[in-house]
């Protein structure tokens, strides 16, 4: 069944079965290779994208619900010419080592920011506490935060 979705401001239709986790359906579907597939039970969220501006895990979430949502990925967070704030912290925190959970992490601290844009230390670990990051870059991530958050109320 086809299911129609905007991805990145972009209008897609998607030819898959409605179960279809739409982490496969953005990876396979669209070639929207960015998101990861971390654990597959949203438990690390490397795999975090934005559906109508909340964070969701794409590995558990069926195409079926997310029918004519806007669908948010790394790809469409910023651009190389014009980062989103989080990327550019990110980058100047040096906060990838391997980088395989970044996009995730990336994902869940612009939400975060969106929410809240002033994040106490407190506020970004619970937020951040569902991104798993086996290099363990979490003080280069909660510093990158901070930062963000700064950069986007200067804006």
């Amino acid at each position: 069944m086809a299911t129609t979705l905007t991805v990145n401001g972009t209008q897609a239709v998607i030819d898959l079965p409605d179960d279809t986790p739409l982490l496969w359906a953005l990876r396979d579907g669209l070639n929207l290779t960015g998101t990861k597939f971390g654990c597959g039970v949203a438990a690390c969220g490397a795999c975090t994208v934005h559906v109508d501006g909340v964070a969701v895990r794409s590995c558990q979430t069926p195409l079926a619900d997310v029918a004519g949502a806007r669908i948010t990925t790394i790809e469409g967070l910023g651009t190389p010419a014009a980062l989103h704030a989080v990327q550019a912290a990110w980058i100047d925190h040096q906060v990838a080592q391997c980088g395989y959970c970044q996009s995730g992490q990336i994902m869940q601290a612009a939400y975060l920011l969106a929410e809240n844009p002033a994040p106490s230390m407190a506020e970004i670990d619970e937020a951040m506490a569902g991104n798993l990051c086996r290099c363990g870059t979490y003080p280069r991530i909660r510093a990158a935060v901070q930062d963000a958050a700064k950069r986007l109320q200067e804006a």
